[in-house]
């Protein structure tokens, strides 16, 4: 284990037997590498337990921990960040592709601009097999010196999967816990852009995957998603209205939170008031990976070229 690590990565995983190692290899390849590595292990069923316990023994600046139940996605996500040392903090997916100057690139971001709250790259959403199906071209204004302007863009613009951007752990510590209602991450996001920019490093180093078991696929209610996200959501406590009434209260109770001016807090309140009067607008909600998919002949990037363990895949 590195003594005292610079970044940390939590990697919060449940059954991932299917692409887990992949995902291991692009990040123990990083040209980057003084970073530590938490594992927190859901109480897998499948062979997620034996992939883990092999890749700690293989590399010291792995910690593998297993929880005695399934606790739900986002208490999982919150409790592995409570176990990471490092100034900086980075959220990884057990399913995810990471070229190997990821890392590196975002890191060097962060040292550049003490401003920058979260750094984080260009991005395509890859398919089981690894293959490019929708390179994402990001267009939200996160990067703005201005807090109501970011809050509005993540608002109203298709986008905002920032979640696994490279981080201050001094900033996340100020910031509301992941929640399970529906679309607590874009709450979770939106907090964060009241704390300070994004910048986004302009390389394609990160493949988002998209599957058939991806837990968005495999629960496809807005219910069924939320208990994966918390089992504690099941039963009549909690239906519906009450999960998207959360959502709504999660923009609200950010913008109370946040560290704004009163003029700044105004702002952010008339964008989510315009926000709510007005979800008929093209492409809110739009998801990227529900896109239409590239021509693959037409690409000129290769996951293979970039990501540490894909070596000789195209042969």
């Amino acid at each position: 284990m590195t003594p005292h690590p610079r970044l940390s990565i939590g990697l919060p995983v449940y059954n991932g037997e299917e692409y887990l190692a992949e995902s291991l290899d692009a990040l123990l390849g990083q040209t980057y590498e003084n970073f530590e590595l938490v594992i927190s292990d859901n109480a897998s069923t499948d062979g997620t337990r034996d992939i883990c316990r092999r890749y700690a023994a293989q590399d010291s600046r792995i910690r593998y921990i297993r929880l005695p139940r399934n606790i739900g996605a986002a208490p999982n996500h919150n409790y592995v960040f409570t176990e990471c040392r490092g100034e900086l903090f980075k959220w990884a997916s057990h399913d995810d592709l990471y070229a190997r100057d990821l890392l590196r690139s975002c890191v060097a971001a962060l040292d550049e601009r003490p401003e920058v709250v979260l750094a984080h790259a260009g991005q395509a959403v890859i398919d089981g097999d690894g293959k490019v199906k929708v390179p994402y071209e990001y267009g939200l204004a996160t990067d703005s010196p201005r807090a109501p302007e970011r809050f509005r863009s993540l608002l109203f613009e298709p986008g905002g999967d920032d979640f696994y951007g490279v981080m201050r752990s001094a900033m996340l510590r100020r910031v509301k816990p992941h929640d399970s209602y529906h679309h607590a991450d874009r709450t979770f996001v939106a907090e964060i852009t009241l704390h300070g920019p994004f910048h986004q490093v302009p390389e394609l180093l990160y493949f988002r995957r998209d599957h058939p078991t991806r837990a968005e696929r495999a629960n496809p209610s807005k219910r069924s998603r939320c208990v994966n996200l918390d089992p504690r959501r099941a039963g009549p406590l909690h239906p519906t209205p009450r999960l998207l009434a959360e959502y709504v209260w999660g923009f609200a109770s950010a913008i109370g939170r946040a560290p704004l001016s009163s003029a700044d807090r105004r702002a952010c309140h008339r964008h989510l008031a315009a926000w709510l009067t007005s979800r008929v607008r093209p492409g809110v909600g739009e998801r990227v990976e529900d896109r239409a998919p590239v021509d693959p002949d037409r690409l000129t990037v290769s996951v293979d070229d970039l990501v540490a363990g894909r070596e000789g895949r195209q042969a």
